[in-house]
């Protein structure tokens, strides 16, 4: 005599197939993120902070160049305060990202959608966006979360291994992974400057002003970073307005 299935089975091998496509889909971005964290920790520790800071602050901030900018600010010696608006500025576009996915899961509780947009970053919402109809479908969300904790840990691991190497490694080699700062904006800017020449404008007025500010003796190099990035940033709200107006 044929036993019949418990009514829970078909939802309980759903989310395990959710869960297992988030995961493949996630892999892919902890190739991309592990190498970065990695440089992150050196760089963190070069600073002065120490593993247990470097890892909780990738468990607590997880943002990849708003990181790697506090990292830099604070072994120049930038205030809090400074890093903080920084940050906060640089991750402005968090909240764009966190209303366009949240608008595909009007059906999820609170529970649901305020974990889910921690785990949004650029790469995540990235895949993310290439796969609404996980959205649509029944247990749809534990897709999602799959994708995003696999990346966040590979995130959280490459930053405390790199915090552990910093202290191994010799400083002359450390100090030359901080040029993957810059290489790692280079490879954000080039892209959208192709597509828009007017993006590179701005960064070139962001750096310029960032530059003249910190001739200026009770400017410190943290304000002038600030400075620099909203003063760039208000620049092409009023460039794509002219953009309109035309």
């Amino acid at each position: 005599m044929a036993t019949r299935a418990l009514p829970n089975t078909d939802k309980i091998n759903s989310k395990t197939i959710m869960i297992q496509r988030g995961i493949t889909k996630g892999l892919p971005i902890t190739l991309g993120y592990i190498p970065i964290a990695l440089t992150f920790g050196v760089l963190a520790k070069q600073a002065g902070m120490s593993v247990a800071e470097i890892t909780l602050m990738s468990v607590l901030v997880y943002a990849g160049a708003s990181q790697l900018v506090g990292a830099g600010m604070i072994a120049v010696g930038t205030g809090a305060i400074e890093i903080i608006v920084t940050t906060f500025v640089l991750n402005f576009r968090h909240f764009v990202m966190s209303l366009s996915f949240m608008n595909r899961l009007r059906g999820l509780g609170l529970e649901w959608k305020v974990p889910l947009s921690f785990g949004l970053t650029d790469e995540s919402f990235s895949v993310a966006s290439l796969h609404t109809e996980e959205s649509k479908q029944e247990n749809g969300m534990y897709f999602y979360a799959a994708m995003m904790i696999t990346a966040y840990l590979s995130w959280i691991f490459g930053s405390f291994l790199g915090g552990v190497l910093g202290e191994i490694i010799p400083a002359r080699l450390s100090q030359s992974m901080g040029i993957a700062l810059f290489a790692m904006f280079i490879g954000l800017l080039v892209p959208s400057v192709k597509k828009e020449l007017k993006v590179g404008l701005i960064a070139i007025l962001a750096m310029l002003v960032n530059y003249h500010l910190q001739l200026i003796p009770f400017v410190s190099e943290g304000w002038a970073i600030v400075l620099g990035t909203i003063i760039g940033g208000l620049s092409g709200v009023f460039l794509w307005e002219g953009d309109k107006r035309a």
